[in-house]
């Protein structure tokens, strides 16, 4: 038993390890897959002498690296949603099977949407810049959440988590998925991406848990936002290629929606001369809804997890649809 790894510490799309576990992970998989054999990589120039001889591979297995692969059947994606061009064409076409870290952080994104929908719920967004501004005037729309809809697109891990949140606060849920056939718990309707245009004007809570993917780049724009209500608010926690910016800021600052909650953006960081900054409805976090505890032992979890399923022939845990790229 025991199996080839490469360990890419550091790729094209940043940091895929800490120093730490670049150190310690190599040691607890010994204690795990007897007789593996660790190839733990710093730089792409490293791995491109180490990649002929690997049987998986964790990181960023760039075009250049995957020319040189002889022998590989297994990458781990170090995300949960990697950016552009993780999936290249090689790859996709190839019978490498990918995995990736979907579900370690349903938690922390469930509760940073939730606290979206509670400050767009009570007025926040209108009275954080009085505060500022130290400005003495209620009267901001409230939205009776038992009386309201959120419309989340994407029920995966972290949208199910979201549907079961909502809920409990009362909220109709209806959700929109390209993939799961069976209402999650929470979800009273679902339906096909193609039926969003019908369930659109229905939102209170439009929130978009979607990874970018050829299907969903650019997919929240104008039209979508016309076919929303005034007093509808959009949540994005999903990829910032997925909302174009400028038809958002046109749509906050036109009424046709009359907020939007966001931790990710078309660029990140997002310009500090951008007008998103400044538009009013405006809630907006640096890209850091899955901050929280636990989220560093999880991913190493999954990743041991696969690697002790490779070495024993099991199916692993996080298939992604290559061509999909989730």
């Amino acid at each position: 038993m025991g199996f080839r790894l490469l360990m890419i510490a550091t790729g094209p799309s940043g940091t895929n390890l800490s120093e730490d576990q670049a150190e310690e992970w190599p040691l607890r998989l010994e204690g795990l897959v007897p007789g593996i054999q660790i190839d733990s990589c710093h730089s792409v120039e490293e791995a491109m002498a180490v990649i002929g001889e690997a049987d998986g591979a964790f990181g960023d297995v760039i075009p250049e690296l995957f020319q040189r692969a002889k022998r590989l059947q297994w990458v781990q994606s170090p995300r949960a949603a990697p950016k552009t061009g993780y999936y290249h064409p090689a790859l996709i076409d190839s019978d490498v099977v990918v995995t990736n870290m979907r579900g370690i952080f349903s938690d922390h994104i469930g509760a940073h949407i939730m606290s979206f929908v509670l400050a767009f719920s009570r007025g926040l967004h209108v009275y954080l810049p009085q505060q500022l501004r130290r400005e003495w005037k209620s009267g901001a729309p409230v939205v009776y959440l038992p009386e309201a809809t959120a419309v989340i697109v994407g029920v995966g891990a972290i949208g199910s988590e979201v549907a079961r949140l909502c809920s409990e606060f009362g909220m109709t849920v209806v959700g929109v998925d390209a993939r799961t056939t069976e209402p999650p718990p929470g979800v009273s309707e679902l339906y096909t991406p193609d039926r969003l245009p019908e369930v659109l004007p229905r939102a209170d809570f439009l929130i978009t848990t979607v990874p970018e993917t050829p299907e969903t780049r650019r997919m929240f724009a104008a039209p979508v936002f016309r076919l929303m209500k005034p007093t509808a608010y959009l949540i994005n926690i999903g990829r910032g290629a997925t909302v174009v910016l400028d038809d958002l800021v046109e749509a906050l600052r036109g009424g046709e929606i009359a907020g939007a909650g966001l931790d990710v953006y078309e660029t990140e960081p997002l310009p500090a001369d951008h007008p998103l900054w400044t538009t009013p409805g405006a809630l907006m976090t640096p890209h850091m809804a899955a901050d929280g505890p636990y989220v560093e032992e999880r991913r190493a979890e999954v990743f041991m997890d696969n690697c002790v399923r490779f070495d024993e022939g099991r199916e692993l845990r996080n298939i992604v649809d290559k061509a999909k790229w989730f």
